[in-house]
């Protein structure tokens, strides 16, 4: 290596941990409650379910009414975040959503918590999308599967470390004359508020803006994304109307729903399942942080990999072949062993999936319709995942008294989807052979 290359490898290390160190971490902390608040549904409902009256079907209702309106407001907060930055929005995000779960306390029936699960919908919609694309602004295509991975490991992290805190919440039963499950949703809102205020205090819109990086490290990091962005994509700068009936954009967003259904329909029915097998609330919370606590450290090595090994394809679809297996092998498990390994199968493959997906989606997409595709596809996964596979299980499980049999078209799903993501990788790869040919 000369002299030239070794200062210009010296300059991006430096540079790349100055960006990591001060994004990552914080955006992590800050989905890490976000998340916290999206989940714990499923353990107030250890609790709350009887309180309020709910059947099951009532209870699955209600919690995929979060996927709602979560769907409708998605697409048009990504695209609010880019017009009026990433800072300020994403505050607004936080403060919102925090503010709504605390109101959760509230609920006094089935309509009141319906009401509630909706507006939560919509205050939380464009995070995870707006962070993904936030990162993209500052992350070369070469650190995303690893970063996006180690980011997105805030989500199983959460209900790793979250179950044993939320039920030990719901011991606060009885408390200022408060039930536990309300302390829950009080004590858990609190902090996203908080962060949410911070982020306009830690977070800079663009890399141009970061005064916090040298002159060096800011020329080095702006010129090395427009680079980037100046190559040609799959998705160039269409309208709405075109990215809607885009294939790499449908299909993608039918491979996203796959890892989606997974991670909703068992943070929403997976402590019912485990407290079946007559457990008392604080051994279910702690049971059911085990499988997250093993996929919270392979998604991040399974994204390194990824990137050291510069393929997306199959680190996208074996992830999704392994959800699908977990999930048919619940449905056959009889035992609390056999049901937390077939658990931890299926939630491995359904964040191990998430930092080569989201790396692949944002290398095919342009800088016009970045914003727009990230949503999109986020929100449609979200409609389908949670809210109608959570409506599924909860439908199954009242008819036939079995979760497990509900998970079944969850794992087809999976498995469509893991076909799909090889599909349209090899017609992207075909497509841009013959491009090359022809130029």
């Amino acid at each position: 290596m000369s002299v030239s290359e070794d200062g210009a490898h010296a300059l991006e290390k430096t540079t790349m941990r100055r960006v990591i160190l001060r994004l990552v971490p914080f955006l992590m902390l800050c989905y890490f409650f976000a998340l916290l608040d999206r989940v714990n549904v499923g353990f107030a409902a250890l609790q709350m379910n009887k309180d309020l009256g709910l059947t099951p079907a009532m209870f699955g209702f209600a919690a995929s009414l979060f996927f709602v309106s979560y769907f409708l407001v998605e697409v048009p907060s990504n695209l609010a975040l880019q017009r009026v930055g990433a800072r300020r929005w994403i505050a607004r995000i936080m403060i919102t959503w925090g503010l709504v779960t605390i109101g959760m306390s509230l609920v006094t029936g089935p309509y009141s918590l319906y009401a509630m699960r909706f507006v939560l919908g919509a205050a939380e919609a464009g995070f995870f999308p707006g962070a993904i694309l936030y990162l993209t602004y500052w992350l070369p295509s070469a650190y995303r599967a690893r970063i996006l991975a180690t980011f997105t490991v805030s989500i199983p992290l959460a209900t790793f470390l979250g179950s044993p805190l939320s039920v030990a919440l719901l011991e606060l039963d009885g408390a200022l004359g408060l039930k536990g499950w309300q302390w829950l949703f009080v004590l858990e809102g609190v902090p996203t508020v908080l962060l949410g205020i911070a982020c306009l205090f830690v977070l800079t819109d663009k890399p141009r803006e970061a005064r916090w990086l040298g002159d060096a490290e800011r020329t080095w990091l702006v010129g090395r994304l427009d680079e980037e962005a100046a190559r040609k994509k799959p998705i160039g700068h269409i309208s709405l109307w075109q990215l809607a009936r885009n294939k790499y954009f449908l299909t993608m967003a039918l491979v996203c729903s796959g890892a989606s259904a997974t991670g909703s329909t068992l943070s929403v029915w997976q402590p019912q399942i485990i407290k079946a097998f007559g457990l008392t609330n604080l051994q279910t919370g702690f049971v059911n942080a085990i499988p997250y606590g093993i996929a919270t450290v392979l998604m991040v090595l399974w994204g390194r990999r990824s990137d050291r090994s510069g393929e997306r394809r199959w680190h996208t679809a074996i992830p999704l072949l392994l959800a699908a297996c977990g999930l048919t092998y619940l449905s056959a498990s009889g035992g609390l062993t056999t049901t937390v390994v077939a658990v931890s199968c299926a939630l491995v493959g359904a964040y191990a999936f998430k930092g080569p997906f989201w790396a692949l989606s944002a290398g095919w997409l342009s800088a016009g319709t970045l914003a727009a595709g990230l949503a999109g596809i986020n929100a449609i996964a979200n409609l389908i995942g949670g809210g109608l596979m959570v409506n599924v299980v909860g439908l199954v499980r009242e008819a036939t008294g079995s979760f497990a049999l509900g998970m079944l078209p969850v794992a087809a799903l999976d498995a469509a989807a893991a076909v799909s993501v090889i599909l349209i990788s090899r017609a992207h790869a075909r497509e841009t052979q013959a491009a090359a040919l022809a130029a």
